[in-house]
Formats: C-alpha cells, sequence, structure tokens
C-alpha cells in the first residue's frame, strides 16, 4: 500500500515538474539558436523548437489527463512561447545604427484566455537603415513617429530582432512565462491520478 501511494506521488511530482524542465529545454535550444556560434539554419531552429514545444506539450496532456490536462496545456504552450521570447530579449546585438522611421503600422494581439497575457498592441516601424538592415522594429508602445530618428541595437548575423537601444529586457517576457509555467504546474499537481484495481479492491 504504501509502496503504491508512494510511486502515485513520485509520478505525480514529476508530471508537476515537467513544465519547468520543458521550458529549461526551450531557453536552452532558443539560446543557441539565437547565439550559438555553431547555430542551426533558421528552419532547423524552427522545426526543433515547434517539436519540442510540441511534444513536451502532449506528454502533460497525456500524463495530467481530462480538461486539466488540456487547459494545463495551453498554458504550458504559452509559458513556453513566452521562454523563447525571453531568450531573443537576452541575445547579444552588438551593432547599432540611426534609422529613419518610414512607415508606422498597427496590430492588435488579443488574450488567449484567462490566465494568459492581455489583450495588447503591436506597433511596427518600417524603417530606413544604413545598408537596408534592419528593416523593420516592433514594440509595444508607439516610440517614434513618421520621420522620426532612433537608435536601434541589433545582430549583423540577422538571428535576433532588432530593438531600440537600451531597451532590451527579458524580465517582462519571463515573469510571464513563469507565472503560466506556475499555473500549469497547480494543475498538474491538483490532479489526482485515475483510481487503479488496487485501489477499488481495498476500498470495497
Amino acid at each position: 500500500m504504501g509502496v503504491h501511494d508512494g510511486g502515485r506521488r513520485v509520478r505525480r511530482a514529476g508530471t508537476a515538474v515537467l513544465p519547468w524542465v520543458a521550458a529549461g529545454g526551450v531557453y536552452g535550444w532558443a539560446s543557441w539558436c539565437y547565439g550559438g556560434s555553431s547555430a542551426p539554419s533558421g528552419a532547423v531552429a524552427l522545426v526543433g523548437g515547434a517539436v519540442l514545444v510540441l511534444g513536451c506539450c502532449a506528454a502533460y496532456a497525456v500524463l495530467v489527463g481530462g480538461s486539466g490536462g488540456f487547459f494545463g496545456a495551453l498554458l504550458l504552450s504559452l509559458g513556453m512561447l513566452l521562454t523563447v521570447a525571453a531568450a531573443d530579449q537576452a541575445a547579444a546585438r552588438p551593432a547599432t545604427a540611426t534609422c529613419a522611421v518610414r512607415e508606422v503600422h498597427t496590430k492588435v494581439q488579443h488574450s488567449a484566455g484567462e490566465g494568459a497575457p492581455p489583450t495588447r498592441t503591436v506597433y511596427r516601424f518600417v524603417l530606413g537603415c544604413p545598408g537596408g538592415y534592419p528593416a523593420e522594429l516592433k514594440e509595444d508602445r508607439a516610440v517614434a513617429e513618421v520621420g522620426d530618428r532612433v537608435e536601434v541595437a541589433y545582430d549583423p548575423a540577422q538571428r535576433v530582432s532588432a530593438e531600440l537601444e537600451g531597451r532590451t529586457t527579458p524580465w517582462k517576457p519571463a515573469a510571464w512565462a513563469a507565472a503560466l509555467l506556475g499555473l500549469s504546474t497547480v494543475i498538474a499537481w491538483a490532479k489526482r491520478a485515475p483510481e487503479g484495481p488496487s485501489d477499488r479492491l481495498r476500498t470495497s
């Protein structure tokens, strides 16, 4: 009886830890793809990351089961994507350029539901930079108007997107990722495994 219950607790704890192990794996993969000296091509990086995210979410859904497994896997997928965003923000952008803002476009990104990041507006600035790169800049607020000049930090190898100089910080996406991973952990820990035959025999 004690061994059986202990095994169930171990499996339950392992499932609860899965979101953090998955996030660590995807962060390591993204960091290597963004800044490694022998980083893979963009296509390999994208496919590898997608397989990692989908595989971890599928494993979580199967281990937890039911509606809790579905919603927990959804939170886990969002948390892992935000982990990738944190790795992107943490990546080095050693070069800078002064660029003119040619166009400004806005797009509203709606929230995926309760517990997910809120609805936000993304501003896309079309740039005119020396040499033609970077060609655009994306921000969550209107940092410039058409005709303004902005100082942009970028990676000459074009592995990560350009950012305003001095504004690259991984803490915001990392905080959201931690919150979503925490929720998926709570769901996994609270979910009880189905009662097995030995459990029914003991209670009959």
